[in-house]
């Protein structure tokens, strides 16, 4: 039985994109990281990392990301449809963030924020590694402590979903928790589109993630 977005807050698009556009964004990425780690060394003088990346994400640390790529943020735009069709909503695209995990890369069990809702993970190409969903979204809770927001994960290792290049899986972000276990490859290349539903509240002041417009660094703020 084919697992459905509406039932499950999950399902999986096989080929998604083709083999062929998955390894075009896979051979992008590693020469993009690769010209950032240069700009790096040479101590080039603009703010480079808004453009190329950076190695300085704290959710996986020491790992090449970079958020609002311009072509990542095309496949945002372009994604749109097939994931409306899959997930019977209408949508609004936010952002996207990619990044290549090294080897001993852990993602730990975490839920997402609001420009998640509606979530996305394209496996662009590099070492198949799996992630986790747990299906029920009571467990997994964030909670104060000590004047600070913590989050407190399930025990739970979840639902394995495996994916080749092209593949993509849908999810809310903001409901499920997700995590991924030590990679024990060398390189894996995946891209996040995030999208909001455009009948949930406040999405229509979140569009972009609060961007003037795709393919901008994200502090580029507007009032809506």
């Amino acid at each position: 039985m084919a697992i459905t977005f509406k039932k499950n807050k999950y399902c999986v698009i096989k080929n998604a994109i083709s083999k062929e556009l998955a390894s075009l964004c896979f051979d992008y990425l590693l020469l993009k990281r690769h010209a950032c780690k240069t700009l790096m060394e040479v101590k080039y003088f603009t703010p480079f990392e808004k453009i190329y990346g950076t190695w300085g994400d704290a959710q996986v640390p020491d790992t090449y990301s970079i958020y609002g790529d311009v072509l990542m943020e095309v496949l945002l735009y372009r994604m749109k449809t097939i994931t409306e069709k899959h997930t019977k909503l209408k949508l609004s695209p936010n952002y996207s963030f990619s990044r290549i995990y090294k080897k001993g890369d852990i993602l730990h069990k975490h839920k997402d924020r609001f420009s998640c809702e509606i979530s996305t993970t394209l496996f662009l190409g590099g070492d198949e590694w799996p992630i986790f969903l747990n299906p029920d979204p009571k467990e997994g809770v964030e909670k104060i402590e000590n004047n600070e927001k913590i989050y407190v994960p399930s025990k739970k290792r979840g639902l394995k979903v495996d994916l080749k290049p092209g593949d993509m899986l849908v999810y809310r972000g903001m409901e499920l928790e997700h995590h991924r276990e030590a990679f024990k490859g060398d390189n894996c290349a995946q891209v996040f589109l995030h999208y909001n539903n455009t009948a949930t509240k406040g999405s229509d002041k979140n569009i972009f993630d609060g961007r003037p417009h795709l393919g901008i660094p994200a502090d580029i703020k507007v009032k809506r």
